[in-house]
């Protein structure tokens, strides 16, 4: 007969009947249910305090991250967060119990599709929500997606929906975000700069505000070792191996 106690989870056994692996999986999982780990150093406070975030049977509930969070000016007065208006999850993401230097946010792209199919579910017959629904779901019938550095899942999604803001191409390259970008790194590591000979630099770099007035003159140009320079002409001052590495100057980073 198996019995387990919560306080010191002792578990005996009748020998012979239950295998030992069976008694130490049970074992892992009352130990993981009642002490899953760590906090993060954000929640730590609630460490004694289960019931904050949890429900009983449920789990940990969406309806009480939003409470303790909903007035928190913060991060309500940021732009990204108008973007969890309709997400209706946050554990998903926002993983806890993971120790106190552990990263609360990790996104999942491929749980945005699936919280959207599910937002659509009842859709009335005939609206524009349906039509969304059956437009998605006809996308997921494909057997794979269009681009090897995303998922199926992912190639569904808008990226310029979310960010359109952060666009360092200015709408040049289109919307097809996925032809060059992964959801797990903005970085591309196989990209390769143009010719470091080219002269067109402002066709993809925009000077920072501090050009357009009296600092470059005074102060940019001459560091650069380039009086004479014009603001369009970046490769005047600039070296393709990064955007802070001047010639003559060398590294060089004063706004």
């Amino acid at each position: 007969m198996l019995v387990v106690t919560t306080a010191g989870l002792a578990i005996t056994y009748a020998s012979g009947l239950i295998p030992k692996t069976a008694i130490d999986s049970v074992s892992n999982s009352l130990h993981q249910s009642v002490n899953p780990g760590v906090l993060s150093a954000a929640h730590a406070n609630l460490t004694d305090n289960c019931q904050a975030c949890h429900t009983p049977l449920t789990g940990v509930d969406t309806v009480k991250c939003i409470l303790c969070h909903a007035n928190n000016d913060s991060i309500l007065q940021r732009q990204p967060t108008a973007f969890h208006a309709s997400v209706g999850t946050c554990k998903e993401c926002h993983q806890e119990h993971r120790g106190l230097d552990a990263n609360l946010s990790e996104m999942d792209h491929s749980l945005l599709t699936s919280i959207g199919l599910k937002v659509l579910e009842d859709a009335e017959p005939g609206s524009e929500e349906q039509a969304a629904r059956v437009g998605l779901a006809d996308k997921l019938k494909f057997a794979n997606a269009p681009h090897d550095r995303i998922t199926l899942q992912e190639s569904v999604l808008d990226c310029k929906s979310c960010h359109s803001n952060d666009d360092q191409h200015q709408g040049l390259f289109g919307n097809d975000c996925a032809q060059c970008h992964a959801t797990d790194r903005w970085m591309i590591p196989e990209y390769k700069h143009p010719s470091t000979s080219s002269t067109d630099c402002n066709q993809c770099h925009q000077a920072p505000p501090s050009h357009y007035m009296m600092h470059f003159k005074m102060i940019s140009a001459k560091v650069a070792g380039k009086p004479h320079a014009r603001v369009e002409q970046c490769h005047q001052c600039h070296q393709t191996t990064s955007w802070n590495d001047i010639k003559r100057a060398g590294w060089y980073k004063h706004h």
